[in-house]
Parts: structure tokens; sequence; C-alpha cells
């Protein structure tokens, strides 16, 4: 693998004329704006119950919100531009007008969608395909004032567990990543965040192989993002579900703070806020 990228993790992005700081790990939330999601899909059914919840996790500590309105879940059905614009515009407006000084995300792996939702003001793109999914989704964040979380994927929603195989999961996701990074910094794009993509086309052994060696990612220069919260990667192994999953989470939230993740994406805010403060303080003493 190429030692190219080894230049130290920037201690922020400036976006939108806001200060995205990496100095202490940051809480991403989830709010799925879609039927199906895996553990709150059909949560909200008015704009009104969107921004409620929202600002609750501002209030929480959340420093980033996450709106998404495609599911990503295993085998999700996939629908088009059309309907995953329909399903964010009003509340990207409202989101932004309400509250100016929150860093939003939208989940999309769409480049269509990544420019409208950065003319309503979204400060980040999360694209779960890493490009993988829309060829002109480099080009057209490389043109934006946005961060981008670069993510690995393996296959599409509809196929990505069915029995993903690697030789080495951990050099292989990196040397995928680090050709993406190195594609996006020749378009002079730098906002980077990366994310290994627990559950995106990993079964259990993978994706805790990837939790090990989250150092190694750290390697590649940019803030790490993790996404387990709730996720299949514990349910599995302790016998939960969605529903009662917190703990397991907060237990892997911990381990992946501890190997270096600067953002953690989580239904729970709280929770996530307060193993930060823990870690933080166990760092420090």
């Amino acid at each position: 693998m190429s030692t190219k990228i080894k230049e130290n993790i920037p201690n922020h992005y400036q976006i939108n004329a806001k200060m995205l700081s990496f100095e202490k790990p940051l809480v991403m939330a989830i709010v799925n704006l879609t039927p199906d999601s895996f553990y709150d899909g059909g949560k909200y059914s008015e704009v009104a119950d969107v921004l409620r919840d929202a600002e609750e996790k501002i209030k929480q500590g959340a420093d980033i919100i996450d709106i998404g309105a495609a599911s990503s879940r295993p085998n999700a059905k996939e629908i088009d531009a059309k309907e995953e614009w329909v399903r964010l515009e009003s509340v990207l407006k409202e989101l932004r007008k309400n509250f100016p000084q929150t860093f939003i995300s939208v989940d999309t792996y769409r480049s269509v969608i990544a420019k409208r939702s950065s003319d309503l003001g979204a400060d980040l793109i999360n694209d779960i395909s890493g490009g993988n999914l829309d060829a002109k989704m480099f080009e057209t964040i490389s043109k934006l004032n946005v961060g981008y979380v670069l993510m690995h994927m393996k296959g599409t929603p509809q196929t990505m567990q069915q029995n993903p195989e690697y030789g080495d999961v951990v050099f292989e996701v990196k040397t995928e990543l680090e050709q993406k990074i190195n594609k996006l910094t020749e378009l002079n794009f730098k906002n980077i965040i990366l994310d290994v993509g627990f559950g995106f086309g990993k079964n259990n052994e993978h994706n805790y192989q990837l939790l090990k060696q989250l150092p190694q990612f750290s390697e590649l220069g940019f803030p790490v993002l993790a996404g387990i919260s709730r996720k299949s990667m514990i349910n599995k192994i302790i016998h939960t579900n969605p529903v009662t999953a917190l703990n397991g989470t907060t237990v892997l939230n911990t381990i992946a703070l501890l190997n270096g993740v600067k953002i953690l994406r989580v239904h729970d805010v709280t929770e996530a806020k307060q193993a930060i403060e823990l870690i933080e303080f166990y760092k420090a003493v």
C-alpha cells in the first residue's frame, strides 16, 4: 500500500462559515426520514415531529444532525431520486432555518441530491457508497463547500450481506479508501471524513477486525467516523435486537473512541456524549 498519505489529522474544517472541530470527538445524531429503517423507520409523520426530535438531540449534545431519506439497511427497497428529494426538501429547509448553528448532514449517495442539499444549506454529505453508486459524486462534491463522509461499502444495500468475502478486510478497505482519497485530493477537495462501513458488505468477523484496527485508518490523515449504533454486529454476538442494543452500542462506541474515532454516528445522543466525556477524562489523567 502506498504511504503517500501520512498527514496529521486536521484540527477542524471550515464549512459554511462554521468550524467543525475535531479537538474532541463529536456526536452525529441519526434522524431517519424513511418508513423502513432497521431501528426507527416510520418515526415521523410530520415535519414538526422531525424538528422536535432534532431539537431534543441538539439539547442532549448532538454536534451534527444526519438526515436520510433512503433506507440503506440490508435488502432495503431502492427509491428514486425524486422520491428521496420529496422526503428531504421540506425537512432540510426547516432544519436549516430553525437550527442555523448546528451542522446538518444529508445521508445520500446521489450527486444530484448532494448538490440540492448543499444549495439548501447542508454542511455535510454522508455517502454510504463512497462514490461507487454515482460516478458524478466526487466531481460534484469537489465543487461544494461541504464535508464529505467517504464510506466503504461492498456491493449495494440489496446485495452487500450476501456472503461478503475478503482476503484481508483491513488491507482491502484501507486500500480502497486511500485510492478514493487520492481522487478527491486531486480534485482539490480535502474536507474528508472516513467511515469503514460497519455492516456494509461485512460479516461479524470483518466488522470486529475493522474495529480492532481502526487506528490504521487514522493513518490516512483524516478524521474517522464510526457508525455502530444498534447494528447486527452487536445483536448477533450478545443476542439482543435493535431495541435492546443500547448497552452493546455503548461498549463498542467506547472501543472505537479508544481507537481514535473522531465522530460517533448514533441513535442515542446522551449515552454517546457520556462515553466521550469518560474517555476524554480517562485519556487526560
